[in-house]
Parts: C-alpha cells; sequence; structure tokens
C-alpha cells in the first residue's frame, strides 16, 4: 500500500517531521497488518505550545537573524518592526521610505484585512536602524524591504528568514512572521495597556480580536492572593 504525504520539507527538529493522522484512516482497505494511516503535517497545535513569544525570547530572535546571511542588517530590521508595530508580513512589506517621517520619528503604519491605520512612535534603536539601513541599501526604491535582485521581498523570503533565525537562536519550536504580532500584542498587554489601546495599536476593527492578549497576560491575576 502507498502511504500519500503532502509536500513538506522537515527541518532538523523533530516537531518539523512527518507525523501520523490518526484522522485520515482509509476504511476501504482491509488487507492485514497494513497501516492505513496517511503521514501529514504536524498540526500548529502539536508543533508549538503558543503562537507568541515573550519579550527576551523576541530579542534573542533578532539577534540571531543578524549573525547569519547576506543581509543581515536588513533582516534585524525588519524583525524589529514588524514586533514593535505589530506587523503583518505584508504589511512590512508594503512599507515605503515615504511611510518613515525621520523629522517627528514617526510611522504611517497601513493595516490590511480592513484594519485601522494609524500613526505610530519609532523609537531612538529603531530609528538608529532606519537611517543606516537607508544610507547603506543600494537599492534606492520607494519600499523599505528589498531584496537582492532590487526587487520586493516575497513573503516566503520573510518567512525562511523567520524560521532560520528559529533554528539559529535553537527554539524548540518552529517560527513563523505571524508569531511577532501576537508577540507585540502580548507583549503591550503584559505591560498593562489598555485594551482599547492596544486594539488602536494593532488595527482591530473588533475588540474580539484584541481580548485574546489580555486573556493571557501574565499580570492578569497579579496580588490576588495578597
Amino acid at each position: 500500500m502507498l502511504v500519500v504525504m503532502n509536500v513538506y520539507k522537515p527541518r532538523k527538529h523533530k516537531h518539523l517531521k512527518l507525523v501520523y493522522d490518526a484522522d485520515k484512516i482509509n476504511r476501504d482497505c482491509n488487507l492485514p497488518n497494513v497501516s492505513t494511516q496517511k503521514l501529514v503535517k504536524p498540526k500548529n497545535i502539536d508543533r508549538r505550545s503558543r503562537e507568541y513569544l515573550r519579550p527576551n525570547e523576541v530579542k534573542r530572535l533578532i539577534a540571531a537573524a543578524k549573525s547569519v546571511g547576506r543581509n543581515q542588517l536588513r533582516d534585524e530590521l525588519l524583525l524589529l518592526m514588524m514586533y514593535r508595530h505589530g506587523l503583518r508580513v505584508n504589511e512590512a512589506l508594503r512599507l515605503r521610505w515615504s511611510d518613515v517621517d525621520f523629522e517627528t520619528a514617526r510611522l504611517h503604519v497601513k493595516r490590511m484585512k480592513h484594519g485601522n491605520d494609524s500613526v505610530q512612535p519609532i523609537y531612538p534603536e529603531e530609528l538608529k536602524l532606519l537611517k543606516k539601513y537607508k544610507k547603506e541599501t543600494k537599492h534606492q526604491t520607494p519600499w523599505i524591504f528589498m531584496s537582492e535582485r532590487g526587487t520586493v521581498m516575497s513573503d516566503d523570503v520573510v518567512r525562511t528568514i523567520i524560521l532560520r533565525a528559529g533554528e539559529v537562536a535553537d527554539f524548540d519550536f518552529p517560527l513563523h512572521p505571524h508569531m511577532l504580532r501576537h508577540s507585540c500584542g502580548y507583549a503591550l498587554a503584559e505591560k498593562g495597556t489598555d485594551t482599547r489601546r492596544i486594539q488602536d495599536y494593532l488595527g482591530h476593527k473588533c475588540i474580539t480580536h484584541t481580548v485574546r492578549y489580555t486573556q493571557l497576560a501574565p499580570n492578569r491575576f497579579d496580588g490576588l492572593w495578597d
């Protein structure tokens, strides 16, 4: 009997390898001593216990990203901005230099999925990297994040950068770009930021999408037994 596998390239970690899926059983096969289960890509809940990184883990990830590859400054800036501004992949890749106000240190964030746009502060570390990257980049285009060929980066490249950085930083679960947006929400909730303010910062139309962060804030129940 042929075992059916979907297209998937396992990496060095066990959790990325194909696994048996007990939910997909071929009930028409009655051959004795033959497994009728299919090998499939592990589900997210089986690959990682959470979909966000803690602030110290984000620092670890960014440090790893700027230690490998040929575009270390670009990758460092990309991951930092995705985290600080809670950017989706395509929101980050759509950023233009005209969205950055260097004089007032402000960033015009344009949200996707019908989200609300906003103007957000750029903090000193991020502003310094932006100035350095703009000065050193060889591609003078309207867009900030470019590939080596001078074209706008693809979301697949961003996924590869983050997955590679996660492996270099020795995370024991696979990482993906949207985790940085979640990490932003959880970090703000941990600081005690008002839910409405987090909603506006992340551009959520509906506050129910924001509540998930405050529900898992580690300091939510502090002092209950004091």
